[in-house]
């Protein structure tokens, strides 16, 4: 059955093409991610733009991981045309244009393992429960090196460090102005902890909205590095001995304009709501965490000492806490919101945003009661303090995260059955891959003695 547009649609459609023309547009690009987040591009020529627009275009989906098996493998990559967006010369050599993409069957029916169906899906579980709006403000920290093979840094700055140790301040900032003619909003960017390390901020907005910002946003911080003969990697844990790259998102709740996280009568200014979201996520973290932090590489990071969340635990302004409350403006209540500083950069946005608030909304319909506030430095306790507490750590390693994983009802739901047994599937090779190898440490380390 050929997928039909309805009649707002295709205005949408001739607003696009005339766009197009007047642009001379010879190239759009339809873009779309596997179930890891990764990247996929179909490129069109001017010929094709308004069939693709109209009907989508076929893919192999055998050949995207997480997709669809070699004998039911036809599926269809049907433009959003909201997301209609002209990239400029400077970033892409010619004028380009891209649309981000759902994934369907071809009888026109919803393809199940598609990773921004399924937020999509899951927004709308959000507003079965009462709220209209998921807002997310992610932080992404990355670093530049020479190239893909090494991971010598660039400079020896430090946070908020600016020239002469921010050497690469010029290519930060190129790339924060070319997010915002790609009307992606930017809050400010700076040179992070680590030498070489950066971090640029994007302005709050709605989950769906964002996670395809995040993936523009990865891609254009890639294409600017290059540009300057540089390499950017989102890789949680490049470089040993110095803080990995998170990903800290910011997250609220909104109904009919209202944030339901603020109260003004409450000490933090945090209501019920909020609270209960809160424990939704530390009671399902450790079985999230293998979505959020997807890579063997990723718990490399998660461990004490480098201003990576290892324990279980919320509080204010405490960086040491898996949770932490922003300290909000007096006067603005929609600035009340939590921060989950667990997720890396090298996540799918669309799967982590919705395992987050997924566990988030849990914490609100079971009314979970959160666990004492922290506000001691929890990586200066004891491990009898920490036991006292009640605070538990988070997976040491990814085999562990996925086991979790593994017997979540939560996730199996979040992520619908297709993807959830993808996704494991991927991890467990994932795994036996990592620890059949033998590593340089190793070698290093045994072969001289043994």
């Amino acid at each position: 059955m050929p997928i039909e547009r309805n009649a707002e649609e295709k205005e949408k459609i001739k607003h696009i093409l005339a766009t197009a023309e007047a642009n001379n547009l010879q190239i759009i690009k339809l873009w779309f991610v596997d179930i890891l987040g990764n990247l996929k591009s179909l490129s069109l020529s001017h010929r094709e733009f308004e069939y693709a627009l109209n009907e989508g275009m076929g893919f192999d989906g055998s050949s995207v991981e997480g997709f669809a098996r070699t004998y039911e493998s036809d599926l269809v990559a049907l433009p959003d045309l909201d997301t209609f967006q002209v990239f400029t010369p400077e970033l892409t050599g010619a004028p380009i244009a891209r649309l981000f993409c759902d994934i369907k069957n071809t009888d026109g029916n919803q393809f199940e393992g598609d990773p921004r169906y399924i937020l999509k899906k899951n927004l709308a579980r959000m507003k079965k429960a009462g709220f209209d709006q998921f807002m997310v403000g992610p932080e992404l920290e990355y670093f530049y090196f020479q190239d893909n093979k090494h991971t010598q840094p660039l400079d020896c700055g430090g946070y908020f460090d600016t020239i002469p140790l921010d050497t690469s301040y010029a290519v930060r900032r190129e790339t924060m102005q070319m997010l915002e003619k790609l009307n992606i909003r930017v809050e400010y960017s700076h040179h992070e902890v680590a030498p070489s390390q950066h971090e640029i901020d994007l302005r709050y907005d709605e989950a769906l909205k964002m996670a395809d910002q995040v993936i523009t946003y990865k891609t254009v911080v890639k294409q600017m590095a290059a540009k300057h003969n540089m390499y950017a990697t989102f890789m949680p844990k490049p470089i040993a001995g110095v803080n990995g790259s998170g990903m800290h998102v910011h997250q609220s709740l909104f109904a009919n304009g209202k944030n339901m996280f603020f109260d003004a009568q409450n000490e933090l200014f945090l209501s019920d709501t909020a609270k209960h979201y809160i424990a939704g996520i530390l009671k399902h973290v450790r079985e999230i965490c293998s979505v959020t932090d997807q890579w063997v590489n990723s718990y490399k990071r998660l461990v004490p000492g480098y201003e990576a969340p290892a324990y279980i635990a919320w509080g204010r302004r405490n960086r040491s806490t898996l949770v932490r409350i922003p300290q909000a403006k007096a006067g603005k209540p929609n600035a009340t919101r939590l921060e989950c500083r667990f997720p890396d950069p090298a996540c799918n946005p669309y799967l982590a945003f919705s395992v987050m608030l997924a566990a988030g909304l849990d914490g609100i319909k079971n009314k979970l009661p959160v666990m004492p506030i922290t506000e001691d430095n929890i990586f200066h306790m004891s491990p009898q303090e920490r036991q006292k507490r009640g605070i538990e750590t988070l997976p040491a390693y990814l085999y562990e995260a996925v086991n979790l994983t593994r017997h979540s009802a939560l996730v199996r739901e979040t992520l619908g059955e297709h993807t959830f047994e993808k996704f494991i599937a991927n991890k467990d090779i994932e795994w036996e891959n990592y620890r059949t190898h033998v590593s340089n440490y190793e070698i290093e380390r045994y072969l001289s003695v043994l």
